[in-house]
């Protein structure tokens, strides 16, 4: 009988224990000893930025006489990267068996570190099928994370994290990132909205359908008062999965930002090269 490997075993045990995330982010607030040790296990030096899928993008950005979209951000990262592994399934819509979008849409790992992912779990990319990876996120509907996300190290057992950038394409049916109110604020603040995104909510093209509210937005930042809809932009991440799931156009989302240089450079900088 064929042993399994430690990737078999891995994806194995967090299929298994998925649906526990919920419990173990809440002990982050209702234990300082628990905030602290999860918080060395599995969130230790993390930095994360929320792309919005670019489809639903009111407008395209100037900035030094070019045009950019949000995506382009990751884009610009990985055409910056020799060391590019995407993951064969999607491990968070595998393990909740979702419905509404793609299994096989699967996380773009960057930097040396990615070269220890075992095949189980990705497989070796150019730039090209890369970037193909994230234009098919956008047309699937999904939202971007990029950054450093020390869980990934973990549950995949390669290290260093600093040499490994994490890029998610996320839903809101299962997203690892859907934990994000039930964790401490100490924990939660090291995901950030990119600078300049804005969701905004047109009352007089709401048809108070209300889809936005039914399991959508990951952050918990969008409410009902009177039929009508309140979005609280200090929780908001500005993933744009509610923009998503409005057909009615009432729900847009603005990005004004000329930063994108800077954020690409902060996202290279992650990584440490050996």
């Amino acid at each position: 009988m064929k042993r399994k490997s430690f990737a078999e075993i891995s994806i194995f045990i967090v299929n298994r224990i998925f649906n526990w995330r919920f419990r173990i982010a809440q002990t982050t607030k209702q234990s300082k000893i628990a905030k602290k040790i999860i918080n060395k296990m599995l969130f230790e030096k993390d930095e994360i930025i929320v792309i919005p899928n670019t489809i639903n993008v009111n407008k395209k950005i100037e900035a030094e006489k070019s045009e950019f979209l949000p995506t382009d951000i990751i884009k610009d990262v990985i055409r910056r990267c020799d060391d590019i592994v995407i993951m064969n399934t999607c491990l968070c819509r595998t393990s909740n068996d979702c419905k509404d979008y793609p299994h096989d849409i699967g996380c773009i790992f960057l930097g040396p570190t990615s070269r220890k992912i075992p095949e189980a779990i990705g497989k070796k990319a150019t730039v090209e099928e890369a970037l193909a990876q994230v234009d098919k996120a956008d047309d699937a509907g999904l939202c971007h994370i990029i950054g450093r996300n020390k869980i990934d190290t973990v549950w995949m057992n390669i290290r260093p994290g600093e040499g490994l950038l994490t890029i998610c394409h996320c839903c809101p049916c299962c997203c690892l990132w859907k934990v994000y109110p039930n964790l401490h604020s100490d924990i939660s603040v090291k995901v950030e909205r990119l600078e300049g995104v804005r969701v905004n909510y047109d009352d007089n093209k709401c048809k108070s359908c209300m889809k936005c509210l039914d399991e959508v937005c990951m952050y918990k930042a969008i409410d009902e008062k009177d039929g009508k809809i309140i979005i609280d932009s200090d929780i908001c991440k500005g993933c744009g999965l509610c923009v998503n799931s409005c057909k009615f156009g009432a729900l847009t989302i603005d990005y004004n930002d000329e930063t994108i240089d800077n954020v690409v450079n902060r996202m290279e900088n992650l990584i440490e090269y050996e």
